[in-house]
């Protein structure tokens, strides 16, 4: 069965309600299925679970060859994502969204397209990507970065890895590299 599929304002970026079937002893859902977007999920594919605490950010974090589809298995989580691409016509766009388990929903981000996220409670995040983890293809803008004036829904400091507490602002990310990734403006 196939999700509904809704568009978000970032070019590319699907959010799909997913069907879940509930009875007595709880609820199951089709949690992914690489026919939903065969043209992104070929044969390099790599299942992911991440745990995070609430208050935990992650990101933000852009690929120039990696897709992620993501979904909460268990609690909450507000999502940023801005688009890197110079040729895109959402450029430079920051959004935020909630996702919860208790409303099952995935998220398709295409290469290109920073994301990150707060847990507002204790989170199990599933995600799958379409390229073998290497870290040849990790990137990443300050989670803090105020050109993009995310607000995190947090009620006290965030706690954020080394490596994501070192993400530059992205000014100063070339936007001539940008261009070689992603295209240039026409």
């Amino acid at each position: 069965m196939s999700p509904d599929r809704s568009r978000e304002r970032i070019q590319g970026v699907l959010r799909l309600k997913l069907p879940a079937f509930e009875d007595g002893r709880g609820r199951m859902l089709e949690a992914f299925r690489r026919e939903w977007k065969d043209s992104v999920f070929g044969d390099e594919l790599q299942v992911n679970c991440s745990y995070s605490k609430e208050g935990v950010v992650r990101g933000l974090h852009f690929h120039v060859r990696q897709t992620d589809y993501w979904l909460p298995i268990q609690g909450r989580m507000k999502i940023a994502l801005f688009d890197v691409r110079p040729a895109s016509p959402s450029h430079r766009l920051c959004i935020t969204m909630n996702l919860s388990s208790e409303k099952p929903e995935g998220l398709l981000i295409p290469p290109g397209v920073a994301h990150g996220f707060a847990a507002l409670s204790d989170l199990h995040l599933l995600y799958v990507v379409n390229r073998y983890y290497t870290g040849a293809d990790e990137y990443g803008i300050a989670w803090d970065d105020p050109e993009l004036g995310i607000d995190w829904g947090l009620e006290r400091d965030p706690v954020l890895s080394e490596r994501d507490l070192s993400n530059t602002r992205f000014e100063r990310i070339e936007e001539k590299q940008l261009g070689e990734w992603f295209g240039s403006k026409a």
